[in-house]
């Protein structure tokens, strides 16, 4: 059974959380790649950047539903939903702009948890951290390959 060690790119491209957005979105577009993890200084795993949070920049700001109480407005969502979405769309540095405490893998995860989870969850990168550390990242691609015997 096939797990993550023996699907995983190896020698993974990261970002670090000050990375300019500029930088990481030309890397992802040269790199053709759709996703990075974003580590800490010590190597740690803090998030993944991946194109659909810099296509995230480019949308209308959905406005909170409000309604009125006492000659006040009370908002139906999370003003802390807007603060952060306001942020990605004003982003500058990768850490503004990444998807905080992704989810990852390790690498004796099978192949069918990987699958099951990407198709479930609709990720398209998944870190591989072995002992706090990344070793490694799976995207469609390499599961894809699996499939084809390359």
């Amino acid at each position: 059974m096939l797990k993550a060690k023996d699907i995983m790119t190896r020698g993974v491209m990261t970002f670090s959380p000050d990375t300019p957005i500029s930088e990481a979105a030309a890397t992802l577009l040269d790199k053709h790649i759709n996703g990075c993890p974003v580590v800490d200084a010590e190597g740690a795993l803090v998030g993944i950047l991946c194109q659909s949070d810099l296509v995230a920049q480019q949308k209308k700001l959905a406005l909170p539903t409000v309604f009125t109480l006492l000659d006040g407005l009370v908002p139906m969502t999370s003003m802390a939903e807007l603060d952060r979405e306001m942020e990605k769309i004003a982003a500058i540095k990768v850490s503004q702009a990444m998807s905080e405490d992704p989810e990852f893998v390790g690498p004796e995860t099978p192949l069918e948890d990987l699958a099951s989870l990407m198709v479930e969850r609709g990720f398209h990168t998944l870190p591989v951290v072995d002992e706090g550390k990344v070793v490694g990242v799976i995207g469609m691609e390499d599961i894809l390959r699996t499939l084809s015997g390359k």
